[in-house]
């Protein structure tokens, strides 16, 4: 099975820029921290749920230091005044554990307000199920506040079957990758 720990690829925007996609790596806890605090408030609200406000030491620790076992985390960058950036991150952690039968892991991603509509979303979305679905995920989950349009538009853009449900003010999306 490929180690997923060093995946990299390059991939062209809409507006003909070049990105890389790769695996969040320990040392990019700097790079993460600045991302976060790039985003405006309604992005933070969407991806948590909430007005976060900051990150904390021990959030960036869990976030890039993932073991690609269980928790698959991808992040989009590109050059800015000559030093590497995130523009956008995606994940998924299981959900079940692997001897229990089908796996089930859920996902979400973010990405930076002046990189979005550039397809960035879809493009990590669709490596995070090529990744899954070559480790036996079956399906994927996500909570989705029903304003996060473009979330689910990325999800019902890509032909996979696709379940929502509403509870508790938000959206619960299903899709299999199967």
């Amino acid at each position: 099975m490929m180690d997923f720990s060093q995946f990299q690829k390059t991939a062209t925007l809409k507006d003909g820029s070049v990105v890389t996609i790769r695996a969040i790596q320990p040392e990019d806890k700097s790079m993460l921290s600045d991302a976060f605090y790039e985003l405006d408030k309604e992005s933070r609200y969407t991806r948590f749920f909430g007005f976060k406000e900051q990150v904390s030491d021990e959030e960036l620790k869990r976030a890039t230091e993932v073991d690609f076992d269980n928790q698959i985390a991808l992040v989009v960058t590109t050059t800015a005044d000559g030093k590497e950036i995130i523009i956008a991150g995606g994940r998924y952690f299981l959900l079940t554990d692997q001897s229990a039968g089908p796996l089930r892991a859920e996902i979400a991603f973010t990405v930076e307000e002046d990189y979005q509509g550039q397809g960035l979303a879809g493009r990590l979305f669709e490596q995070l199920v090529d990744i899954a679905r070559s480790k036996g995920v079956s399906t994927f989950e996500a909570e989705v506040l029903p304003q996060n349009k473009a979330m689910l538009a990325v999800f019902a853009g890509r032909g996979l079957p696709m379940k929502k449900t509403m509870a508790d003010g938000l959206i619960y999306v299903t899709l299999s990758l199967i």
